[in-house]
């Protein structure tokens, strides 16, 4: 790259499919193809003439090719970039050849010709292949030919998810290493290490992963605890584990590690989802706001009323706040699995709802579930909590000074009395954010950079940059970000593949014995917990949706209709996770919790199969009337 403006030609201005596989399989006659047929590994790309990146991988692929020989069969396919007319010139004039020779020729021409692709390159290439001496009927239908050909890799690469160019797949699935020549090797001959990272990142990239996950641990929890192992599967999670210097320090059993401390990043990062959403999010303005408020809103209120108007008073009152809440990991895996059965404009809406949920279950944990107050530790928890706030004020982005004032948080915050976890929204709360970054000048300042870096003869890129190019890479790095995103993006995946399958691990273990609980008057308890679950989360969450529409609060979108919006809100009777934890806090007794967890079990496998049923069977009849 010479200046910032090349850093942005190669994203494509056009929409993509998100996926990560070849869409379209190789083709011996259709693709050109460098290798033997037979070749165990191919590499596929998605280029443009036009793209300096391309050109610069170009080389890598030339230096790979010659390692793995005839391991090896290589495969280009035309991505022409949107805003430059040449691109689309040079792959229409390759494609125009008469001879695979002829387009590889050509190919290599256009590869490594200039730095800038030119006019004066187009007209050599033609000139080369004889394109200027063709009659015109035969130039035309070559043209003709070659046009279709490129419209065809075009509508490849937008089904294949091809977002910029290039774009790499090997054996059919995309690759997002680095394009050096060891990197591509170590991913195409299938280290150990390469094939767990790529399971991995294609398990996380599949949305329902989360939920699935969760669920596994679920189904474990219950298998051991009803096995004949359950004794020592409940001890297990009773055993003190200590930390801290001396005689200073904490000691807790490892259900309540996990419930106060590790949960405590859960709702770390549920707080940073809060606050993006209220920032940049579906949540910044109150016309898109008002409709998933109202209807989050109305299905916390409703549930909780019918709880209380069940159960008498006496110690299970404080159980109410347990019906309120909606699993949004759950929720969000059905709705992903469901596909084009739900619209985009449903999804965007329940998600929304969740957060607000989410919020309101901050709210009730923080005023209606923490202990008796320890007011020296307050005070601690709000001094430090100032030191943060001042952090956020004079505009300190490192996050180091962050998570270390924020586990000192944690601790006064716990033995303050009020439930540990706020720690996580507290700290959430005041981790700065900044402006976006200015993309173009960035660029130009890294382009500079490694452009210094290369005027040394290559010895910096045998024994790597030098220690200042580095800092000022890392430097360029970290303001891509803002300290909130960045925290988001680290810690969301180990949160949602790390704490939750642990506290469900935890906290889900029921023994499946129906009849103890009833014959002993939990009865009346479970029937509080499902009916606020199956029926009071969609009746709230319809009838406040309605109110703020009829109202004029709201506007819902015509993508989708009341039917589904029920159906959404059955999805939401999913409580699992921050139902679990509630049913933890309201029910100290150990029986009153076991049969809190059935009913909350129970209610979330029957909220999801209606709201299954309501938005499958809507799509379908939709889709018959059109």
């Amino acid at each position: 790259m010479s200046d910032g403006s090349e850093a942005k030609v190669c994203t494509l201005n056009t929409p993509v499919k998100h996926t990560n596989r070849l869409d379209r399989p190789v083709d011996m006659a259709g693709d050109h193809i460098v290798g033997p047929p037979n070749a165990p590994i191919t590499l596929v790309e998605y280029g443009s003439y036009a793209c300096p990146h391309c050109r610069a991988a170009n080389e890598r692929i030339t230096e790979v090719r010659e390692q793995l020989g005839d391991r090896l069969r290589y495969v280009f396919r035309h991505r022409p970039l949107t805003d430059n007319v040449l691109a689309q010139s040079a792959a229409e004039l390759v494609e125009a050849t008469q001879s695979e020779t002829q387009f590889w020729d050509a190919h290599v021409t256009l590869m490594t010709r200039s730095h800038d692709l030119t006019e004066d390159d187009l007209r050599i290439v033609a000139e080369s292949l004889g394109m200027t001496q063709l009659d015109t009927d035969t130039r035309e239908q070559l043209n003709a030919n070659a046009k279709r050909r490129v419209e065809q890799d075009v509508q490849s690469a937008y089904a294949s998810g091809v977002e910029f160019t290039p774009t790499f797949f090997i054996n059919g699935r995309r690759y997002d290493g680095p394009w050096d020549e060891s990197s591509f090797i170590d991913a195409m001959l299938g280290s150990l290490g390469h094939r767990v990272r790529s399971a991995a990142l294609s398990f996380a990239r599949w949305a329902p992963s989360t939920g699935l996950l969760l669920l596994l641990a679920t189904v474990l929890a219950i298998v051991l605890t009803n096995s004949p192992l359950g004794s020592d599967y409940a001890a297990f999670w009773h055993i003190d584990f200590s930390i801290g210097l001396a005689q200073h320090g904490f000691s807790m059993p490892l259900l309540d590690w996990i419930n106060d401390a590790l949960l405590t990043v859960f709702f770390l990062v549920v707080g940073l989802e809060i606050k993006r959403e209220f920032t940049i999010g579906h949540l910044a303005s109150r016309r898109a706001a008002a409709l998933p408020v109202a209807a989050a809103i109305g299905g916390m209120l409703i549930p909780a009323l019918l709880f209380a108007a069940i159960i008498p008073n006496g110690p299970w009152t404080l159980g109410w706040g347990v019906p309120m809440a909606t699993d949004t990991a759950f929720a969000v895996a059905i709705i992903a699995m469901l596909g084009p059965r739900v619209p985009v404009e449903l999804r965007i809406f329940l998600t929304a709802a969740a957060i607000v949920d989410d919020i309101g279950a901050i709210i009730v944990v923080a005023v209606f579930y923490s202990g008796e107050l320890h007011y020296v530790y307050l005070g601690a928890a709000l001094i430090i909590t100032v030191g943060l706030i001042l952090l956020n004020k004079w505009g300190i982005y490192r996050m180091s000074p962050y998570l270390l004032l924020g586990a000192v948080l944690w601790a006064c915050v716990h033995a303050s009395g009020l439930h540990a976890t706020l720690a996580g929204v507290i700290l959430a709360a005041l981790i700065p954010t900044r402006p976006p970054p200015h993309y173009k000048t960035l660029a130009m300042q890294a382009d500079t950079i490694l452009g210094a870096e290369a005027q040394h003869h290559g010895e910096q890129y045998r024994h790597g940059p030098s220690a200042a190019a580095l800092e000022a890479l890392d430097a360029i790095h970290n303001r891509l970000e803002s300290p909130a995103d960045r925290l988001l993006r680290g810690v969301a995946p180990r949160s949602s593949y790390i704490v939750l399958p642990l506290f469900a691990l935890a906290n889900a273990g029921v023994q499946l014995n129906f009849t103890t609980g009833l014959q002993n008057g939990h009865d009346l308890l479970a029937l509080a917990i499902v009916a606020g679950l199956v029926i009071g989360k969609p009746l709230g969450f319809i009838s406040a949706a309605y109110l703020a529409v009829r109202s004029g609060l709201a506007h819902k979108s015509s993508a989708y209709s009341w039917r589904q919006l029920f159906g959404a809100g059955a999805l939401a009777g999913i409580g699992f996770t921050m139902s679990l934890f509630i049913a933890s806090q309201a029910f100290p007794q150990t029986a009153d919790f076991a049969i809190a967890k059935l009913a909350v079990f129970c209610a979330s496998i029957l909220s999801s199969v209606i709201g299954i049923i309501l938005l499958w069977r809507t799509y379908t009849a939709k889709t018959e009337s059109s």
